[in-house]
């Protein structure tokens, strides 16, 4: 238990560290263009996925750091939904975001231990604990990177490097 407060986080620190990875992958060489692009769908583009992601991130450090927002938080706050006529961030823009909050919710996830894990959080009618909240966030966070990974296939760029 040398690396975490709690051997229940332990194992969740080499996923956490692939996600960080693999999302600066995901996201790289994409232009705004490609990032808003929802090839004539209603899918949720690549600028979306990319800043509900980091707010995502950026919630789990909100005890520790409240004053810590990304930079378009105001495009995602409340678990906004993409919006049609929003000018989202370039990809450049969310990697700095990226690279400020990963090392900080790294630092949360090791540093939180069993009593915290057991503890309840009120979502607004919706209960769980953090224990709970950080598994669906990790699932969650691989879904969104896969479902980029996707997208730069779709939009005619080179798979998702996990080398």
């Amino acid at each position: 238990m040398a690396n975490t407060a709690s051997i229940r986080t332990e194992g969740l620190l080499p996923l956490f560290d692939m996600h960080t990875t693999f999302f600066s992958r995901a996201i790289e060489n994409l232009s705004k263009e490609d990032m808003q692009n929802r090839l004539n769908t209603k899918a949720n583009h690549v600028a979306w996925l990319t800043g509900a992601l980091i707010d995502q991130r950026f919630s789990m450090i909100q005890e520790t750091n409240p004053e810590l927002k990304q930079t378009a938080h105001e495009l995602f706050e409340n678990n906004k939904g993409i919006q049609d006529d929003a000018v989202y961030p370039t990809s450049d823009v969310y990697l700095k975001d990226w690279q400020r909050v990963s090392p900080l919710a790294r630092k949360a996830l090791a540093e939180i231990d069993d009593k915290k894990l057991d503890s309840e959080i009120d979502m607004g009618g919706m209960k769980m604990t953090y224990s709970e909240l950080i598994s669906f966030s990790l699932y969650r966070e691989a879904s969104m990177i896969g479902q980029i990974a996707l997208w730069r296939r779709l939009l005619g760029h080179p798979a998702l490097r996990y080398d």
